[in-house]
């Protein structure tokens, strides 16, 4: 998978430039996300895994594509097709999004906890991770009672584990060491 990542890392980067200056982001990330959902089709990542040519693939996967793709997108999609990185499409989408995020200073955060927040937590959870994030953030709340109490939150690399599972398990290793 992180082969995948940094095999799209490039053309996510070059998309993404193009799109800033050219101020057409939305436009580009919903190009990309049809031409990613065409390359996962199954008939079509047969025919892009298998032994045609670059010509041939593109054609087709223009073809399918139609007129979801613009000029420049047509193009993106011609030098993916020459260096046979179709099957990227979706690392691609993925990692333009991050980018987008980035710019636009907004994070995506899971939060764990043992029962439902309360609306008025969900706010004071927010602001004070938009404080330490220095970040406009976004909360997936999910419930799962096997952490016992407490959160687990994580944004990007960080986790914060402040559930007493968490604090069993740690309190279990320093007794074991």
């Amino acid at each position: 998978m992180s082969e995948l990542t940094t095999v799209a890392r490039p053309y996510a980067k070059a998309a993404f430039d193009y799109a800033v200056e050219a101020n057409a982001i939305d436009t580009w990330l919903e190009m990309l996300v049809f031409a990613a959902e065409v390359s996962q089709n199954e008939t079509i990542a047969n025919y892009l895994s298998g032994g045609m040519g670059t010509e041939q693939v593109q054609t087709l996967f223009l073809n399918v594509c139609g007129e979801q793709l613009n000029e420049q997108g047509q193009n993106f999609i011609k030098v993916m097709a020459e260096n046979e990185r179709l099957l990227v499409l979706p690392q691609v989408v993925s990692q333009f999004v991050e980018l987008k995020a980035d710019l636009e200073k907004e994070i995506s955060v899971d939060v764990t906890s043992a029962k439902k927040l309360k609306v008025a937590e969900v706010k004071t959870l927010s602001a004070a991770l938009e404080k330490r994030l220095a970040r406009k953030v976004k909360l997936n709340c999910t419930v799962d009672a096997t952490i016992v109490s407490g959160l687990v939150i994580k944004a990007g690399d960080m986790v914060i584990d402040g559930s007493v599972r968490g604090k069993l398990n740690r309190l279990a290793a320093t007794l074991q060491s």
